[in-house]
């Protein structure tokens, strides 16, 4: 169809009744004059598509070629950590990794790291675009020694967690509702300060305070990207309370110990009067389940 379009001229163009063009003596060809039949397409088949192409290349798939060859690979059986790469660095998942499922606990005193709008996407969550040179995750690459003409995209750093938690909520068009202005910025209530998204992160963090982003429907929609879940996990948010999630993000988010909660009906954040100054207590939840209620306190 594609090629019957190009020969057309256009899209244009009904071709069950109008002709793609006219032969050399003026008279009309349609597509169902040129489109092969079943036996043209079988000829071709058993005469080209034969099974000694598909043996020549997979003869060929383990052999490798000249650079793949001449790498030296590491001989021991864990993998090395290079301290001095930009690209790869262990991540915290899995250090001091309880063998022990660790109990549920109730969320107290938490506070909201961002209020955000309908149909926030992963690309919004964690975006995999251009590093900005002056926000945390290009200030950190700046710190390595990186210049900015070598910064490549978050999506080429996704092997680096200090790139890719610092640019967590940094979409340049994310709209974060305690501030005026668009991007991965918020309000910091600890200092009062309006400061990136990450820097307030780091601050609760190291006050013991746990975090929670309230949002409205759709949350995480569009491409399924696992660093939106890690990223949220790694600033310290121990929940996300929508309107709707998409399902794919909601279950990326549940395997990184982050809880999705929706809210009740058609209750949201305007409905209730909260604007995200509030502290939450989020309580039942060692006894929670799928499709369960916990009981959610927002206090002033």
């Amino acid at each position: 169809l594609v090629v019957a379009f190009a020969l057309a001229g256009t899209v244009a163009i009904n071709m069950e009744e109008d002709p793609l063009g006219f032969d050399p003596e003026g008279n009309p060809v349609y597509l169902r004059d040129i489109w092969p039949n079943s036996e043209e397409i079988s000829e071709l088949s058993d005469k080209f598509v034969t099974s000694k192409l598909f043996n020549i290349e997979y003869e060929e798939i383990f052999k490798g070629w000249g650079l793949w060859n001449e790498l030296k690979p590491p001989k021991e059986e864990i993998y090395h950590w290079d301290e001095d790469s930009s690209y790869i660095r262990e991540p915290p998942f899995f250090i001091n990794f309880p063998l022990v499922e660790p109990p549920l606990n109730d969320i107290k005193d938490s506070r909201v790291l961002a209020l955000l709008g309908v149909s926030v996407t992963t690309d919004h969550i964690s975006p995999a675009g251009a590093i900005p040179k002056d926000m945390p995750a290009g200030n950190y690459l700046i710190s390595r020694g990186i210049n900015v003409k070598d910064f490549n995209s978050f999506g080429s750093r996704r092997g680096n967690h200090e790139v890719m938690m610092r640019g967590t909520f940094g979409n340049i068009r994310i709209k974060n509702k305690l501030v005026e202005k668009e991007g991965g910025w918020t309000k910091d209530f600890l200092s009062d300060e309006i400061v990136p998204l990450y820097n307030a992160a780091m601050d609760y963090i190291s006050k013991d305070i746990p975090l929670i982003v309230l949002a409205g429907k759709d949350y995480g929609m569009g491409s399924s990207r696992d660093w939106a879940a890690k990223g949220t996990q790694l600033l310290g948010v121990k929940a996300v309370i929508a309107e709707s999630f998409e399902r794919i993000h909601r279950s990326n988010l549940v395997g990184m110990g982050v809880l999705p909660l929706q809210f009740i009906g058609s209750e949201n954040t305007e409905s209730l009067g909260i604007d995200g100054t509030e502290v939450f207590d989020i309580v039942g939840i060692k006894d929670i389940k799928p499709f369960s209620e916990v009981e959610v306190t927002a206090r002033k």
